[in-house]
């Protein structure tokens, strides 16, 4: 809608709170694809992240018209982070389903980014190849793992800003990195792929 064209995603958040629905539709046009896509990637099943997506908007509608938003300069980070409380929420409800997180003995201290991606020179169609057969991997990681891939090396937030989004430690979100690295290359290793990139 070219009549809010220029403004932010929080004013249109405060121009809805004061009765512009319109406003609302906007945001709502800007906000979906990158939500859904953020929820279709923790639940793997398009139905679930349809419910959630609507579960999402409709909580973020209560708590705008109840005045629990205020401007801070990050709409699309309140918004997720009613959505992560919405994923978390229907996980909660699944019975029997068994999520590995790090346990309180984790010791991060060896974690080094340099051992997270080996690069080396080669071809665009073998990057092509690994980062499907990475995306394929990380498909069947455990949910909370899944989501700190996502947020860190699709939405590239910090881990200080995943463990606010996530509401855990810095710790619990670092340790959900590293369990997700130890199975990503264990799967690697076990279906003789190669994650290395070529830059």
């Amino acid at each position: 809608m070219k009549k809010f064209e220029g403004v932010t995603d929080e004013a249109l958040a405060l121009l809805y709170v004061q009765g512009n629905n319109r406003a609302f539709d906007e945001l709502l046009n800007r906000s979906q694809t990158k939500l859904f896509t953020y929820i279709m990637f923790v639940v793997h099943d398009h139905d679930v992240a349809d419910d959630i997506f609507q579960e999402t908007f409709v909580k973020a509608i209560t708590k705008l018209q109840q005045g629990q938003y205020t401007d801070s300069g990050k709409f699309q980070f309140w918004l997720t982070r009613i959505a992560h409380n919405c994923i978390m929420d229907w996980y909660r409800d699944q019975q029997g389903n068994h999520i590995i997180d790090a346990n309180k003995d984790n010791n991060l201290q060896n974690l080094k980014s340099a051992s997270v991606m080996d690069l080396c020179r080669e071809t665009e169609m073998v990057n092509e190849q690994v980062l499907h057969d990475i995306k394929r991997m990380v498909d069947v990681l455990p949910a909370p793992q899944r989501e700190v891939v996502y947020m860190r090396y699709y939405q590239q937030l910090s881990f200080k800003e995943i463990a606010e989004l996530t509401g855990v430690s810095i710790n619990t979100s670092l340790g959900r990195m590293r369990y997700a690295l130890i199975n990503l290359r264990r799967m690697a290793k076990d279906n003789q792929i190669e994650l290395a990139l070529c830059g």
